[in-house]
């Protein structure tokens, strides 16, 4: 089996079956997205522990942001005044994952003057979409399909995680594209990648390549660019260099909350690729990354390689307990009027997508860590930013 993975994942026929669908055979900037692709098919092949139908997910998985790579690469060549094109003032959430930014990120994407990139057309960027079709694109209901698919395939996935071919997607989709990204290491058992992402990668290029992919969107439909990834968390220094007058908004909950959270998770979403994924397994992980990525935002703070000031900061509880109030504080501090007609589109969001509170889809035991040893790694946190500790469920 372990053979017919490999011929199925490797890095030449994949880029091959890429080019063929994208008409082009140029992926632009030698960012180190070739060495970056061998790394994470060595360890698909070797480490995540694969269901036939997972091969095909992971095949898709690295032929899509190839395609995208070459379209995208193939638009700015045909259209080089793209380059010159500005970012300015993007504004984005980057609180831990599990924190309430996918609930804020959906509603301050109903503001008519914030432009967030939408999945559908993350996922299929060309050609560039345009303002008299925005809502009525092709692409959208094949992307609602393919999402529908996945429903069927892990049921409750959208409980857990909601998405919809017309709501904003994450960076991280977009960081595919250098196979510099922690989608990989969420949906997919990957350790080595993990370790090497987490500790060794250099994601500069990978932020340059999201400058480019944002540029090619906002060719066809302009805007003041919202964005989100708890992601950016881990490399907010690189961040600040790709975009330095970025505003920026952390969303604050119980680390170990989001630790129990996060596994589940993962666990869930790994049934897609895999028939034995654990929560302790993905616990594990995720402790590690959660306890790394405070402790660096702590010590740029600590060395001034990040101003504290520029960051707005929320309470999830706070959020939760009035999401009105916590987004009027939001706009006030980004020195921004929340309109009445942004505000009813919002309540009408709200009210169409109101959550289940996350039921009962998970609990600290199901983890296996120990909980006093992590409250003491994440303390420092909770005291600089006065996170209170939440019972475990």
């Amino acid at each position: 089996m372990s053979n017919a993975i490999a011929d199925r994942l490797d890095p030449d026929r994949l880029i091959e079956q890429a080019c063929e669908l994208a008409g082009s055979d140029d992926f632009g900037e030698a960012d180190g997205w070739r060495e970056n692709l061998s790394r994470l098919v060595d360890d698909l092949v070797a480490e995540a522990d694969l269901s036939p139908i997972g091969v095909e997910v992971a095949a898709a998985d690295v032929i899509l942001p190839l395609r995208n790579r070459l379209q995208i690469t193939k638009w700015r060549k045909d259209n080089p005044a793209v380059a010159g094109q500005r970012i300015e003032r993007p504004i984005i959430i980057i609180g831990q994952p599990r924190t309430g930014t996918t609930i804020l990120y959906d509603l301050l994407a109903q503001d008519p003057e914030l432009r967030a990139p939408l999945t559908w057309e993350v996922d299929h960027p060309f050609p560039v979409p345009q303002p008299a079709t925005y809502d009525t694109d092709p692409r959208i209901a094949e992307t609602q399909a393919q999402l529908e698919m996945s429903e069927q395939l892990i049921p409750g996935f959208m409980k857990f995680h909601p998405m919809d071919a017309l709501v904003g997607q994450e960076c991280v989709r977009i960081f595919a594209g250098t196979f510099c990204s922690m989608i990989f290491t969420v949906q997919y058992r990957l350790p080595n990648y993990q370790r090497w992402l987490m500790y060794e990668a250099d994601h500069s290029p990978t932020y340059r390549y999201h400058r480019k992919f944002l540029q090619h969107l906002q060719s066809g439909v302009p805007g003041q660019w919202l964005l989100k990834t708890p992601a950016h968390l881990w490399q907010l220094t690189d961040l600040l260099a790709e975009y330095p007058d970025a505003l920026l908004v952390q969303t604050h909950r119980d680390p170990l909350v989001v630790m129990s959270s996060t596994s589940a998770l993962m666990c869930h979403l790994r049934r897609l690729a895999s028939d034995n994924p654990t929560i302790p397994e993905a616990a594990e992980q995720c402790s590690e990354e959660i306890v790394l990525g405070l402790n660096r935002e702590l010590q740029w703070f600590d060395d001034g390689a990040v101003d504290t000031g520029r960051i707005i900061n929320v309470q999830f509880a706070d959020f939760m307990r009035d999401p009105f109030t916590t987004i009027r504080t939001i706009y006030g501090q980004l020195g921004r009027e929340l309109s009445p007609t942004a505000e009813t589109l919002m309540r009408e969001h709200l009210s169409a997508h109101p959550g289940d509170g996350g039921g009962n889809r998970y609990t600290w035991a199901d983890t296996g860590l120990d909980a006093a040893e992590l409250r003491e790694k994440v303390w420092a946190y909770q005291e600089r930013f006065d996170v209170p500790s939440e019972q475990l469920r």
